[in-house]
């Protein structure tokens, strides 16, 4: 059995207003090893406030039963009294909350994004002359989807097969999971061995990329500052369909000083509501 996490979200009494969606979560978490297996369930009923922690802890997706007759039934029971399921992800939350008019809500939304907690400063990137078979090991080892590409210092002796720090440094693009998923299978094996930035210029000119509506994330990165509302930054993500923002110094244009994704906007979101419903 794979490692992964599989959550089942089930919605009733939907209401006004961002807290009044109640929500029974059921959280499969599935861990293995060569020697045992493990199984975690765990169940809840509250607001769709505590379906957005469950997506601020990283998870991006869940399953929601279309219909059902579970009433007070609950775990597995109740998904399997389901007729069919959607899914929703951190981006179908965002888009929703994108377009609510709730007071609390846009009072959160007008916050910069430094100061509300949204901005992580510790990135690494890949340095413009890195491989893409370096990237993809190295994402895969620290657990990436997606790494910004760097511009490269004539300064500083590094090693382009290595992830680097990215923070001070000159953004040039993203290279993401997403990228790869984009490519020709006939083609990503010999194109293993270009330069990053190479790779995505190529990727881009495929019949498929241009009819799949993927990003161009070489010439597209979509960039933020510190100072940037909360809401525009949401704004940002929702309409470039993009699963990151990268913040760069307002000062010094292109230089990186951190990233936000879906998760942190999600974790801040509910973070300033909880902490204002509790004044």
């Amino acid at each position: 059995m794979e490692n992964g996490i599989n959550v089942v979200v089930w919605s009733q009494n939907v209401g006004r207003g961002i807290a009044h969606c109640n929500l029974i979560l059921v959280m499969k978490w599935t861990m293995s090893s060569s020697y045992n297996e493990y199984l975690l369930v765990c169940f809840c009923l509250n607001s769709v406030l505590d379906c957005m922690e469950v997506f601020s802890k990283g998870i991006h997706r869940a399953l929601v039963p279309i219909d059902g007759h579970g009433g007070s039934t609950a775990g597995v029971e109740l998904s399997e009294s389901a007729s069919g399921y959607r899914m929703v992800t951190q981006m179908d939350v965002l888009r929703f909350l994108k377009s609510s008019d709730d007071e609390d809500l846009t009072k959160v939304m007008s916050h910069n994004i430094k100061e509300v907690g949204g901005v992580v400063e510790i990135i690494f990137g890949a340095s413009e002359k890195a491989r893409v078979i370096d990237a993809i090991k190295n994402m895969r080892t620290a657990a990436l989807a997606a790494v910004p590409i760097l511009e490269s210092s004539n300064d500083v002796a590094e090693d382009h097969k290595q992830l680097i720090n990215a923070r001070g440094r000159k953004l040039k693009g993203t290279f993401s999971a997403t990228d790869l998923r984009g490519c020709p299978i006939g083609q990503l094996q010999s194109w293993l061995s270009l330069g990053v930035l190479e790779f995505i210029e190529k990727l881009s000119a495929t019949a498929f990329h241009e009819t799949s509506g993927l990003r161009n994330s070489y010439r597209e990165a979509v960039t933020c500052h510190e100072e940037s509302p909360l809401g525009e930054v949401v704004e940002k993500a929702v309409s470039n369909h993009v699963h990151r923002i990268w913040v760069v110094d307002q000062q010094q244009a292109g230089l990186l000083v951190g990233v936000v994704s879906l998760t942190d906007m999600i974790r801040v979101i509910r973070g300033c509501l909880v902490s204002d419903s509790s004044m």
